[in-house]
């Protein structure tokens, strides 16, 4: 009976310890903080205490296409939803990056320099405010007059101008007619419930962070200029002659790729009104950016798809191109393609936006609604690019997440949207092959220590290869082990989870790592922590046969938790796939054992991790004697 007893005891502890002693994840004494005021749950869900600010812009722009001279007027209605008193208003303006005096990753030419922004007026709730932006960097502070009352708003009237750097990177001069003007209004930066006021420094590495908003701008450009922007357009009629504005209204409703304009009508100054400069208006709600392009030669192709098969509603897909861009020319069906896929396979998500519009530039970067990417005279290639900008949609544009800070919460996503989309394109082989390739080769293959940097690593601390690898590669392998481990079907729960829960607010890693642990109902600390909080890198080894050739001993050197097949080469040549989740090092991360059932003679062991490249592949084959 006392045996017995001590038996259930044992069970009963056992149970409670894998309840109350699960591993905990390190997190920033900030990140706590904002636990313990309830902005942020346990669950994954944003807390009871819970807030954003938020901002509704009215903006005037105009584009002279001589002087290369972007100004605007904005009027912006600034809510502060938090229960702190605002002080001050921090401004960021990102294209002073330009400017010869901010800190940039690398060298630049002179192209790329310039003044950057000059603000001419400036009043906030009818104060008037004597800034010299000459002296701000991408972020500037402005003393408030009047302090911003919790749960208050205010109003804040900018008029400003800045010049088109010559040599385009994300934005700027994309030959001398054609211009893609991204960043180009200073905004509030955000002011959040872990930081405070996001008050860091833009560099050319580092992406954005950025608050919902309401939009409603208009683009002033020359006769014979077409403009393609985030939103919808609203005034067709007032700035395209009719037969345009039919074919571009019929775009909207239709799966037919038209060609809006082409190269000869153009040419022939037929496709816009005739006014000395035409007025372009767009509206976009509840949205982290806009960014448009403009051009008086660019060929316009247009079609849309249904993204949402449930209610029926299609997303315009446009592309705006050079003659030469022969990378473009498909950029309507290909996208047509990815809409499509995103929105019923992974993540399974419709596509959330009215539109996407590819843009040929020189950046291969995304942006809400559109993405600005470069010539590549390889038509697959081209392809895998928009795909990745495209999904980018989700990640950062659907779930606000701080990329300055956390870039692997996006650039992980939209990497492995990437693979995923290309394995249904181009097969798994030229998939795998080019994952590896492009993603993988070059971090597993570098032995420095700035590969094996944490993932959850700030993306401000490390830089070079050791971002990228963080950023992209590192990244997608955890989420792509992650589904392996837990089958498509509960790891899609999970992330929808995820994403219906955040869709629209700010979240952080902790927020993913707890969001997938209550969908699953499982505690995947261990996994979590193996991915994001250690300097593990990818390398497994065949460590040994057992005498009785029953139990294969697999060594974990790296020590990520990766999946991996066990291929066995018997005797008479006939072989046997064990394929191993990531779940077989839960218990034990350095060591594992696989319990062979064949009694057949081996002849050889082989260790296969696919994309998840190994550091010394030589140790994985074990030959049998």
């Amino acid at each position: 009976m006392k045996k017995k007893f001590l038996q259930f005891a044992l069970i009963a502890f056992v149970l409670f310890a894998q309840n109350n002693f699960a591993q905990e994840l390190y997190m920033p004494r900030n990140i706590k903080k904002a636990y313990e005021n309830g902005t942020r749950s346990k669950d994954g869900k944003p807390g009871a205490n819970y807030w954003q600010n938020r901002g509704k812009y009215n903006m005037e722009i105009s584009v002279d296409p001589k002087t290369k001279l972007v100004s605007g007027t904005e009027t912006i209605i600034y809510e502060n939803n938090s229960k702190d008193t605002l002080k001050n208003l921090v401004i960021r303006f990102v294209n002073n990056l330009h400017k010869p005096s901010s800190p940039r990753g690398g060298e630049v030419s002179n192209d790329f320099l310039s003044d950057g922004l000059t603000i001419t007026s400036l009043k906030i709730e009818n104060e008037v405010y004597k800034e010299d932006a000459r002296n701000w960097g991408t972020v500037g502070n402005v003393k408030l007059q009047k302090k911003i009352l919790p749960h208050s708003k205010t109003t804040i009237d900018i008029q400003w101008n800045y010049p088109l750097s010559k040599e385009s990177g994300r934005e700027g001069q994309i030959d001398e007619t054609t211009f893609f003007v991204a960043y180009s209004y200073p905004r509030v930066s955000v002011f959040d419930d872990y930081n405070g006021w996001d008050r860091l420094a833009h560099t050319d590495r580092q992406e954005f962070y950025n608050d919902f908003n309401d939009y409603v701008f208009s683009v002033k450009a020359p006769k014979n200029y077409v403009v393609y922007a985030t939103g919808d357009l609203l005034n067709p009629d007032e700035v395209l002659q009719p037969e345009f504005a039919s074919r571009l209204k019929k775009s909207y409703t239709t799966d037919e790729i038209l060609h809006i304009a082409n190269e000869q009508e153009m040419k022939s100054g037929i496709v816009t009104k005739q006014y000395d400069w035409n007025v372009w208006k767009f509206e976009a709600k509840n949205i982290s950016d806009v960014c448009f392009g403009l051009s008086d030669h660019y060929l316009w192709d247009a079609s849309s798809v249904v993204v949402d098969k449930k209610t029926n509603r299609r997303a315009s897909v446009q592309a705006a191109y050079n003659v030469k861009g022969t990378d473009f020319v498909n950029s309507v069906k290909n996208n047509q393609y990815a809409l499509d896929w995103f929105s019923n396979n992974w993540p399974g998500v419709p596509y959330p936006f009215s539109k996407m519009t590819a843009f040929q530039g020189f950046a291969d970067m995304e942006y809400p609604m559109m993405c600005n990417d470069s010539q590549t005279d390889d038509p697959v290639f081209a392809q895998l690019v928009q795909d990745h900008e495209v999904a980018h949609t989700y990640f950062p544009f659907y779930m606000g997440i701080n990329e300055t800070r956390y870039a692997f919460m996006d650039e992980g996503w939209a990497t492995t949207f990437e693979y995923l989309i290309g394995t249904a394109e181009h097969g798994k082989e030229a998939a795998d092959k080019f994952y590896q390739e492009f993603r993988v080769k070059n971090y597993i293959r570098d032995r420095s220590a700035e590969q094996d940097q944490p993932i959850i690593t700030m993306s401000t601390q490390v830089s070079g290869a050791g971002y990228g690898n963080n950023s992209y590669g590192k990244a997608s392998l955890s989420y792509l082990a992650l589904k392996d481990m837990l089958g498509d079907e509960l790891f899609k729960k999970a992330l929808h989870f995820y994403m219906d829960t955040w869709n629209g607010k700010h979240p952080i890693p902790w927020d993913y790592f707890n969001s997938f642990n209550t969908a699953t109902g499982k505690n995947l600390n261990w996994f979590f922590n193996n991915w994001f909080f250690t300097n593990n890198y990818i390398d497994i080894a065949v460590k040994g046969l057992s005498a009785d050739k029953k139990i294969i001993t697999v060594e974990n050197i790296g020590g990520f938790a990766i999946p991996f097949d066990v291929i066995i080469t018997y005797a008479d040549k006939s072989t046997v796939t064990l394929h191993q989740t990531p779940a077989i090092w839960e218990k034990n991360q350095k060591t594992a054992k696989i319990v062979l059932k064949s009694t057949k003679k081996i002849e050889k062991i082989e260790l296969d991790g696919g994309i998840f490249m190994d550091a010394t592949p030589e140790n994985n084959i074990l030959y049998v004697k």
